[in-house]
Order: structure tokens, then C-alpha cells, then sequence
């Protein structure tokens, strides 16, 4: 494994275009446009004030940087450098931003949740939804791109409604979703809603409880309560929620370090995977990454050494070792009087062809110097191919695992 030469990054703000053609990252103010393969500066932007979030348009010819402390948004074009986009959200302030399905609309949420305001970069019109609540994944579309689903808090209770992302001007006036094809919002059986999640074929909407309380809820997008599952009660719940693309499974991991499978049939629990502290197991495989520096003999190097030589003498290079088995998991132990402790299934996400399942327990190899973090991939099938087409990031994906690391303050590569 080799690596690029060091670049200078702010605030982790690094982000490939979903075409793969460019990589965007930012210096404090200043935004960088680079060629994906050959690395070179394509295009820099100067935004007003340090940029805190970038984010690709489904398309990828344009790019928004949003800047929190301002409140304002600037929009970029890759295809007429000249032309850009500001959206100022005044007194209201700005918490998010964030690009939907189409390319074409933005939507910002303004402090404490008062409303999320939808901006046309065709049109310039502007409509609002309101009573947005404030959890972890209150927003989320469907694959198709065709409805957004909005987690809300009405009258001291949570709520749920379904917008159609092609008519967004026509929910301006009261800010309801299907009120005129489907029904009005719904409720959700939830003491408190901590985020949702679409199924990949738009059928069917995931909603889940804090991690006081674990309880998963299955609507329909009429509003029916398909399912409710809870694996166990009085301790910490749900931490992490991951479809499978053929929307057939849904994988659920919690802060007791498991990963429970649901089939979509009943809705029943139909495996449950575990993350051992040892695996001895005669199937299991376990991958470590060893740094190497090359060797250079005294005797023949030039003084003063070249450049290009210098630089690759202090250069390391990574490989994938096999370990031998039993082989135990460096973890640490959370620090019990803290919130949000390094415990549990934290990520979840599958392959493309709906046979492996790679899951991160946060509790693993956290902080050990020289070991990679755990990340075992486990099978789950063989399972039948999606009906309908992949996701745009899964369709040219090879069938290989792969990870973006980095640690605050250190540049990127």
C-alpha cells in the first residue's frame, strides 16, 4: 500500500465526488478541487469565512461549503467557475446543510431546530418545514430520490412526515408531506426518536428510540406500524442501523457489542453475530497492517542525497498481514462516567451483492499503537441479487473492503 504525498487539510474536510473524477478538501477558507488520479489542482475557490462542511451534488458539478458561524452557505460549479451561490440565513441562524437527491435544492436547518428551509438553485424559490426535531438522523430520502422523511416533534411528541422531493413548493404553506395524497403526518410510538432510516426499495421507513431505550419501529409509508423489535430491556439499546441493498435485511448493532439481523418477511430476528475478544475460530481470518521502511546502505548514498531520494528514504509502506490464529483484539475499557462511551457496534455496512456484512465494535482496538482497528467482515448468505439497481457508489465498487483513516490535526493522504 502506498501513499500520496502530504497535503494540508482542515477540520477532516476531505471528500471524493460521487462520480469518482475529484477530490475536494479544504485549507481554513480556501477550497481545493483536484483531479482524483493524477491529483492536480483543477480548480480554488476563496470562500468568505473558514469552511466547516463540504458536500458533493448528486451530480458532482456542483459543491457546497457551508460555514456554521456565519450562517452562509456559498455554492460552487465545477463546469462555470465563474458562476457561485450564496444563501444567507440571517438571524436564524445555521446548524446543517445538506444537498437533496436531485442537485438542485438545498436544505439548511437553522438553530435549535426552529425549521429546515429548502432553497432552489433553479427556481430561487424558498419553502419551509417546520417543527424539525433535534436527534442524531431526523432527515432522511429514499433511494430513488423521490421522498424525504422528516423526524418531528409536535405537541411534546415525536412525529413523522413523508415530503415529495419533486414538488417541494407545493408543501410551503403548511409544511405538511402526503397531507394531500397520503394522510397527514404520523406518529411514532418512540419516547424519544433518535433517527430513521429508508429501506433501499422506498417501502419501507426504520425509525429507532434513544440508547436509554431499545425499541426499532417499522412504518409503512402510509403511516402503519408494520413491526416493533426490541432484543432486550434496562440497559443501553440501538447504536448503529445499516439496510442491506436488496432491502431483505436489516442490521441492527447495540452498545452490547452484537449485531443483530432482521428478515423482512416477519420481521424476526434471524441471526445474531458477535465481536469475541479472541477468535480462534478455524474460519475466521484476521488481517494486520505492517508499516515497512526501506532499507538504504550508508556506504552508497550520494551527499547531499537527492530530493526525490531523500523524500523516499523516510517514506514507509503498508501491507495486510495474515496473523496466525487464536489471535486476541487489543480493547480498551470506556470510561463509565462519561456520555457517548467507546462501546458497542458503531458502524455497519454491506457489500454490494448482499453477501458480507462489515461491522466496527468501537470498544476494539481503540488508541493501540501499531494494530489496525477491528473490523471484522462477516457472511451473512450467499443472498439473491437486488431487483432494482444499485446504489451509485455500490455499482463500481469491486468487492473489496476498504477504509478512509486520519486522526484530528494530522494532514491527509
Amino acid at each position: 500500500m502506498n501513499f500520496s504525498e502530504l497535503f494540508k487539510l482542515s477540520g477532516l474536510l476531505g471528500r471524493f465526488s460521487p462520480d469518482g473524477k475529484c477530490l475536494a478538501s479544504c485549507v481554513q477558507y480556501r477550497l481545493l478541487v483536484r483531479d482524483a488520479s493524477s491529483l492536480q489542482l483543477l480548480q480554488l475557490y476563496t470562500c468568505l469565512d473558514q469552511i466547516q462542511h463540504i458536500e458533493w451534488s448528486s451530480d458532482s458539478l456542483f459543491i457546497l461549503c457551508a460555514m456554521y458561524r456565519r450562517g452562509v452557505v456559498q455554492v460552487w460549479s465545477l463546469e462555470q467557475p465563474g458562476w457561485h451561490c450564496r444563501i444567507d440565513e440571517g438571524s436564524a441562524g445555521l446548524l446543517a446543510s445538506c444537498w437533496s437527491p436531485d442537485g438542485r435544492h438545498i436544505l439548511n436547518t437553522t438553530e435549535f431546530h426552529l425549521r429546515i428551509t429548502v432553497w432552489s438553485l433553479c427556481t430561487k424559490a424558498v419553502s419551509y418545514i417546520k417543527y424539525p426535531k433535534a436527534c442524531q438522523q431526523g432527515l432522511a430520502f429514499s433511494r430513488d430520490g423521490r421522498y424525504a422523511a422528516v423526524a418531528e416533534r409536535r405537541d411534546c411528541r415525536d412525529c413523522l412526515s413523508i415530503f415529495v422531493c419533486s414538488g417541494w413548493q407545493l408543501l410551503r404553506p403548511l409544511g405538511l408531506g402526503f397531507a394531500s395524497l397520503l394522510g397527514q403526518h404520523f406518529e411514532t410510538e418512540t419516547q424519544d426518536l433518535a433517527g430513521i432510516e429508508w429501506a433501499p426499495n422506498g417501502c419501507v421507513l426504520a425509525a429507532w428510540d434513544s440508547c436509554l431505550q431499545y425499541k426499532m419501529l417499522l412504518y409503512s409509508l402510509d403511516g402503519r406500524l408494520l413491526s416493533t423489535y426490541c432484543a432486550y430491556e434496562w440497559s443501553l439499546g440501538i447504536k448503529a442501523v445499516a439496510w442491506s441493498p436488496s432491502s431483505q435485511f436489516l442490521a441492527i448493532g447495540s452498545y452490547d457489542e452484537k449485531v443483530r439481523l432482521l428478515n423482512h418477511v416477519t420481521w424476526k430476528e434471524l441471526a445474531e453475530l458477535e465481536h469475541p475478544a479472541a477468535l480462534g475460530s478455524t474460519k475466521a481470518v484476521v488481517y494486520k497492517e505492517v508499516e515497512k521502511a526501506p532499507a538504504a546502505e550508508a556506504e552508497r548514498l550520494p551527499l547531499p542525497p537527492p530530493r526525490a531520494l531523500a523524500s523516499s528514504l523516510f517514506s514507509t509502506h503498508s501491507k495486510y498481514e495474515i496473523c496466525p490464529l487464536p489471535a486476541s483484539l487489543h480493547s480498551v475499557k470506556p470510561v463509565a462516567d462519561r456520555a457517548n462511551p467507546r462501546l458497542g457496534v458503531g458502524m455497519l455496512a454491506f457489500s454490494s451483492d448482499n453477501c458480507f456484512l462489515a461491522s466496527k465494535n468501537e470498544a476494539e482496538a481503540v488508541g493501540s499503537p501499531g494494530a489496525a482497528v477491528s473490523h471484522p467482515v462477516l457472511p451473512v448468505g450467499p443472498l439473491p441479487a437486488p431487483p432494482g439497481p444499485l446504489h451509485r457508489e455500490q455499482q463500481s465498487l469491486p468487492l473489496v473492503p476498504s477504509w478512509l483513516c486520519g486522526s484530528a490535526g494530522s494532514p491527509g493522504r
